[in-house]
C-alpha cells in the first residue's frame, strides 16, 4: 500500500505525485480531495460512536484549485440521531479554505412492503476475463462504445458513451482503505466518464455529489455514464455507481467550460506505478 495519494505530516496530510492534477503542475485532483475528505468524515462519524450506520450521501464542493502543499482537515457532527448522523469537513492550505464536504450516514432497516417502479435493466460489472477481479492498486480501465473495455486512455479520446472500473488507491501511505472511501474518491471520475469527449476534457467539475443505497462491498468501483447536459458552457453529468455486487447508487457533477487548458489523453499513459507518460 505504498502507493497512495497523501502521507501522513503531524495533523496533516502532504500530497504525493499521484495526487497531482493533469489541469495543472503544481494543482491536485479531486480524486486525492474527496478521499482526503471522506477519510475524515469517516473517522469523526466513528468518534462520535456511530458506526451503526452507513454513508449515504457525499457531497463535496471543489471551490478553489488544490495546491500540492499540506493540507488541513477538520470535521464536526452537525446531526446526530436514532437513524442519522450528518458530518461536515473543511479542507485548508496555507490558512485558505480549498473544499469542503458534507456526510450523511444513515441507519439501514427493513425495506418496506409496497412495491415501487425501478428500472427493468441496470449496468453490470465489466466481464471477469476482460476486467479480473483484484485490489490491488492498477491503472483504471475505460470503456467506450467505439472501443470496449481497455487501460490505454488514448482509446477512449472519442465522443461515445463511456463508463470505467478502479480499483481505489490507498488515501494514506500505510493505510488500507475503506470502501466508503474509495467510491467518494473514484466518484470524481464522474467528469471523467461524462465530460471526456472528441477533443479530451474540456469541463472541469466544481462539486461531487454521490448518493448510496448501501455501502460499497470491496474496493473495486465503476462508474457508468447515465446523462448529460450542458448549456452556454455549465454541464451536469449523471453516472451510475457499481460494484462487484451490482448497482448501489449514482453520482452528478457540475462542471465549467475550460477549452483554453483541456486534459488531452491522445498521447497519453500510465504505468502500473502511476507514472504519466507520453506516448
Amino acid at each position: 500500500m505504498d502507493l497512495a495519494f497523501f502521507t501522513v505530516e503531524g495533523d496533516g496530510l502532504v500530497p504525493t505525485p499521484i495526487a497531482r492534477s493533469m489541469w495543472k503542475d503544481d494543482q491536485m485532483h479531486g480524486v486525492a480531495l474527496s478521499g482526503a475528505l471522506a477519510r475524515t468524515a469517516e473517522r469523526c462519524a466513528h468518534d462520535a460512536g456511530r458506526d451503526d450506520l452507513s454513508p449515504a450521501r457525499w457531497t463535496v464542493d471543489l471551490f478553489r484549485p488544490a495546491s500540492m502543499v499540506r493540507c488541513d482537515l477538520s470535521a464536526e457532527v452537525v446531526r446526530d440521531g436514532p437513524r442519522i448522523c450528518l458530518v461536515d469537513v473543511l479542507l485548508e492550505q496555507d490558512g485558505r479554505r480549498v473544499a469542503r464536504a458534507s456526510a450523511t450516514f444513515l441507519k439501514q432497516t427493513r425495506s418496506a412492503p409496497g412495491e415501487v417502479w425501478t428500472p427493468s435493466e441496470r449496468p453490470s460489472p465489466p466481464p471477469e476475463d476482460v476486467v479480473p477481479p483484484s485490489e490491488e492498486p492498477r491503472v483504471p480501465f475505460f470503456h467506450s462504445e467505439e472501443n470496449g473495455w481497455s487501460q490505454r486512455f488514448s482509446d477512449h479520446q472519442n465522443a461515445s458513451r463511456k463508463q470505467t472500473w478502479q480499483t481505489g488507491l490507498p488515501i494514506v501511505v500505510g493505510e488500507r482503505p475503506t470502501a466508503f472511501q474509495v467510491v467518494a474518491s473514484v466518484a470524481d471520475a464522474t467528469s471523467m466518464v461524462t465530460n471526456w469527449g472528441a477533443n479530451g476534457v474540456e469541463y472541469i467539475n466544481t462539486d461531487i455529489t454521490l448518493a448510496l443505497s448501501r455501502p460499497a462491498v470491496g474496493l473495486e468501483v465503476g462508474l457508468v455514464a447515465a446523462d448529460r447536459i450542458e448549456h452556454d458552457g455549465v454541464a451536469v453529468g449523471t453516472a451510475t455507481v457499481l460494484d462487484r455486487a451490482g448497482v448501489l447508487g449514482s453520482s452528478m457533477v457540475t462542471s465549467l467550460a475550460n477549452a483554453e487548458r483541456v486534459v488531452n489523453f491522445e498521447n497519453v499513459e500510465y504505468t502500473e506505478s502511476g507514472e504519466r507518460r507520453s506516448v
